[in-house]
């Protein structure tokens, strides 16, 4: 046998579909797996997965995920991550929780941070420092600050977790979970059930740690372009240390129902009738996930039933009318797979009716068969997206490593997953065959399995305050048990815990943090290739980038033609020219024709001050994408849409209507603090007031009233859609952006601009707009035990003048004062500052908050901590860095065009950024001191929105004189 640093090579393999070479080693000593992927891609990535299955609701994996990142031997500092976060040129630093895994991925460009993060993260994980006090902070405590105080709950996970089972749609597809695995560690919820939080011991805790992080329980992962023996030198450092041992953490697999099965459910809801609607959701057991062809098969098949609007299974619940929006999807990261799909927004009286149409229709194209042109529409989008592999701002290796651990981590070949040409080939061929292969998969998967749940969450106004009585109660009985001297020893551990949270970590714990220097740095910014030319009374950007292939194309409306009662109606307009058909095609036979022939097109709206001018940049945007030889054909899609795209189809613009209200509802649990900052900016400048009312609150209000609208009045309605589009289509107010190789741009330009040309001209009329800047403290009430509270001013309007060293004055306040007071000691999922370098609006904004007052107060005394910074030259570089690393961060060739399209229409040139480049590496501590007093604008006349529950909102204008508006939205 030959070892290379204690590993043994099990196996070699060349995946040409990631232009990779993978070798997969098992280290003898230690029993770890590892997946060393090779090839070209300069954002590396690192990734540590344990499997690790809850035995219960506590949430000690989640908990666990946390904790190892506040400090280990090596580290021995309070939060590691927190430093990395600051100080890291890093593409991703993160960690995730699953029902039966928890990962810990890092990815970095540049090779001396991308060491630094693997080291601080193995460290980590293998020698965390996890006291009662890590438990007590991002789990839970008991918290007393005072004798006479009631005792209260604490704890990070603890409020995330709250936040959690605020979403109904996380309680639909967390319970529904459940009850399909009712016999293994799925039927447990990983992240933690707020009211089983409070029974994890630090005992259970410590074990868990003891149990399952070790290297024998471990899949470790590389990918990119760093040196692969290196690799294998820095794992056996840690590697060598352990000795072999038999983990116990197999998944077991849930044994079937031999009957299907039927539960509800109760979900928080607030008490306005006409928001109180059900959902349902039917759950069905699918094979395990191992198997590449089985799992292609289904994931062609769930895009197939509801991957689209003209999907016949999605259509068939929309066009019901039964609800509102759709539910569900394809879940392939758990040992056995499963599909789950219903409606929300429903009647109670109705769930059934959902039931019954699902299995209908299911029957009806297992029997008589699916179109074959949604079928080629359906697999022409999988493959088109397996080989474009665009994963966005998400580094593409995190993207392989867990598309790798659907297999890996249950015993199978971790290889398999990523090399999809044997599969897809098999499916063509099975297709090309005769064979009914998808009707089969929905016969014997879904109609034949007994192994079925019917989940219906009906709506229960009480729900809210019944969970906080009952959390009241048991407080109280829990101190009404309580001697004198165990009371005294909560009071003593909530001042210790407060204490170990203030206490700065010492200069020489800090120093042990690997850290670049700022000599690593690229003193120059980043250039993106970009011709500008006019074609006819058009604006065309061209980025010659190599895209593989794949022209990616933005095609771009000037909003500020319209009048501004119509700009609510943008996101609708959008969708309406993709899913309302054109005069020559339904809109099933369109959305087919965009699968089989394009890798997708989908509405985009943009909003921005324009730095120089404060005048707003708004936009719509059609953002298209197609291989070099189909890209006649997008062309001609987007000329069909947007000349003969039939608006007129009430009952399926109303279908969409409703989606959207559905969509703006659930969104309000999981992204408050959006929609709060959304609300605060729009007081104070026309781009943000205008991006409201398309995407914020207005814009749910807006929806609201358009649902009655199209039933009562729809020729008016019609009448604004046909406004808007006569409207946007003139060549003066159009943009279009190209992205794309310049050996392939020879040969399509001629296209383009005769596609272009092909438009009405005329001149370009801009509207006059007044946004509404009545700046009055609001607090927008839903049904939720946590809070999203925001605080904000213009800055600009403050006198303030924009320097680079504001950058990384943000940066180090998110990464210390904010993170510390807000999410560390007040028990916030999180806490941020946000800064709009082109309006300059700064916005403080926290996240899961079980605080109100006490977070404003910590936002008003961020001036006097700027003043009394006493900041070293290492911390000062840690932040320099950080801000670098934000502004670098790793972009995949369509975000660069995109990019430098948003910069042109802003007239950001380089010379611009380069200037606020040389004074963010120029900052000093003295820039900290200067900015107490621009930040005083915000204390002083700082606009207060909070998202939250109403009595929470009631009892802060009472308590604390906010004077806060309360709208209920909820």
């Amino acid at each position: 046998m030959t070892l290379t640093h204690g590993f043994e090579l099990l196996r070699e393999q060349r995946i040409e579909e990631l232009n990779t070479t993978a070798r997969l080693y098992r280290h003898i000593k230690s029993g770890a797996e590892l997946l060393s992927l090779v090839n070209d891609d300069e954002n590396k990535v690192f990734g540590i997965t344990f499997r690790t299955p809850a035995s219960d609701s506590t949430g000690v994996p989640h908990i666990m995920e946390h904790s190892v990142l506040c400090g280990s031997r090596k580290y021995p500092v309070r939060e590691p991550f927190v430093e990395l976060m600051k100080g890291s040129l890093n593409t991703f630093l993160n960690a995730f929780t699953f029902p039966d895994k928890t990962c810990y991925p890092v990815a970095s460009t540049n090779l001396q941070d991308f060491y630094n993060l693997v080291d601080v993260y193995l460290d980590a994980v293998f020698y965390p420092l996890i006291s009662p006090f890590t438990l007590q902070q991002e789990g839970w405590h008991y918290e007393l600050e005072n004798p006479g105080n009631p005792l209260v709950f604490k704890g990070v996970v603890f409020n995330e977790m709250k936040g959690a089972y605020s979403s109904p749609d996380t309680v639909l597809s967390e319970k529904s979970q459940q009850l399909l695995f009712p016999d293994t560690t799925y039927g447990f919820d990983s992240g933690g059930d707020p009211q089983h939080i409070p029974d994890l011991t630090y005992e259970q805790f410590k074990r868990f740690h003891e149990t399952f992080y070790h290297p024998a329980n471990a899949r470790i992962f590389f990918y990119g372009d760093d040196d692969p023996q290196e690799r294998l030198r820095l794992l056996d450092a840690y590697l060598k240390d352990f000795d072999r041992i038999q983990p116990h953490s197999e998944i077991a697999l849930q044994p079937r129902f031999p009957a299907p099965l039927k539960k509800e459910l109760p979900y928080e809801a607030g008490d306005d009738p006409q928001t109180q609607k059900a959902m349902t959701m039917v759950n069905w057991l699918l094979p395990e996930a191992g198997d590449p062809d089985s799992a292609l098969g289904l994931s062609v098949l769930e895009h197939i039933l509801i991957g689209t609007p003209a999907s016949p299974l999605r259509k068939a619940l929309i066009d019901s009318g039964l609800g509102e929006d759709i539910a569900g999807g394809l879940t392939l990261e758990s040992r056995q797979m499963f599909f789950s799909t219903g409606l929300k927004g429903i009647q109670l009286e109705n769930a059934e009716a959902v039931e019954k149409l699902i299995l209908d229709t299911l029957a009806e194209l297992a029997h008589q068969g699916i179109d074959p042109e949604t079928v080629d529409a359906s697999l022409n989008t999988v493959e088109f997206a397996l080989r474009e592999n665009n994963t966005g701002r998400f580094p593409r290796g995190l993207a392989v490593m867990l598309r790798s651990l659907q297999s890996w981590l249950y015993g199978g070949d971790p290889i398999a997953p990523l090399a999809y040409e044997g599969p897809l080939g098999r499916l063509k061929e099975r297709l090309k065959s005769g064979e009914r292969y998808f009707e089969g998969l929905i016969g014997a998967h879904l109609l034949e399995n007994s192994h079925r749940v019917t989940l219906v969450l009906r709506p229960d106004p009480n729900l809210g305050r019944q969970r906080a009585e009952t959390e009241t109660a048991r407080l109280e009985q829990t101190r009404a048990a309580m001697s004198a001297a165990d009371l005294q020893n909560v009071l003593e551990n909530t001042r210790q815990l407060k204490l170990r949270q203030e206490t700065p970590d010492s200069a020489e714990a800090l120093a042990t943090i690997p850290m670049l220097k700022l000599s690593d740095l690229e003193p120059k910014v980043r250039h993106i290739p970009l011709e500008v030319a006019e074609i006819g009374q058009s604006m065309l950007l061209y980025h010659d980038l190599f895209t593989n292939g794949i022209l990616y194309l933005d095609l771009g409306f000037n909003l500020h033609v319209l009048p501004q009662q119509w700009l609510p109606y943008i996101p609708l307009f959008g969708r309406a020219l993709l899913e309302m058909g054109t005069e020559k095609e339904n809109f099933v036979q369109l959305l087919q024709r965009i699968g089989r022939t394009t890798g997708g097109i989908h509405p985009q709206t943009f909003t921005s001050t324009v730095l120089t001018t404060q005048q707003s940049s708004t936009w719509m945007f059609l953002r298209g994408k197609a291989m070099v030889s189909q890209v006649s054909e997008l062309l001609a899609i987007l000329r069909d849409i947007l000349r003969t795209a039939r608006l007129g189809n009430r009952e399926r613009f109303r279908q969409m209507v409703l989606e959207e209200k559905s969509g703006m509802e659930s969104s309000l649990a999981y992204a408050g603090h959006r929609i709060v900052g959304s609300r605060l900016s729009s007081r104070f400048n026309e781009a943000d007031w205008a991006n409201e009312q398309m995407n914020g609150v207005s814009s749910l209000f807006f929806l609201r009233q358009l649902a009655t609208q199209v039933d009562q009045d729809w020729p008016s309605v019609l009448q604004t859609l046909e406004g808007i589009r006569s409207a946007l289509l003139n060549q003066a107010g159009m943009i279009c952006n190209i992205t794309l190789d310049a050996a392939n741009w020879a040969r399509l330009q001629p296209q383009v601009s005769g596609f272009l040309q092909s438009f009405p001209s005329g001149p370009l009329e801009l509207a006059t707009w007044q946004p509404d800047t009545e700046r009055k403290p609001e607090g927008l009430s839903m049904p939720s035990q946590i809070n999203f509270v925001g605080k904000g001013a213009n800055l600009y309007q403050a006198g303030y003048q924009l320097k680079g060293t504001a950058f990384v004055i943000n940066n180090h306040l998110n990464g210390t004062w904010i993170w510390e007071k807000v999410r560390v000691q007040g028990g916030a999922y999180g806490g941020f500052t946000i800064f709009d370098q082109n309006s300059g609006m700064f916005t403080f904004l926290s996240y899961r908050d079980p605080n109100l007052a006490r977070t404003l107060d910590v936002f008003d005394q961020t001036s006097q901590f700027l003043r009394q910074l006493d900041l070293d030259e290492s911390e000062l570089t840690k932040a320099i860095i950080g801000t670098i690393g934000d502004l670098d961060a790793y972009q995949l060739p369509d975000a660069k065009g995109y990019t430098s399209l948003v910069r042109h229409l802003l007239g950001i040139t380089d010379e611009f950024r380069q200037r606020l480049r040389d004074e963010l590496l120029a900052t000093r501590p003295k820039d900290f001191h200067a900015f107490a007093d621009v930040l005083d604008a915000v204390k002083k006349d700082g606009l207060v929105v909070v998202l939250g529950a109403p009595e929470k909102l009631e009892s802060a204008n009472q308590e604390h004189g906010l004077g806060m508006e309360i709208l209920k939205v909820l």
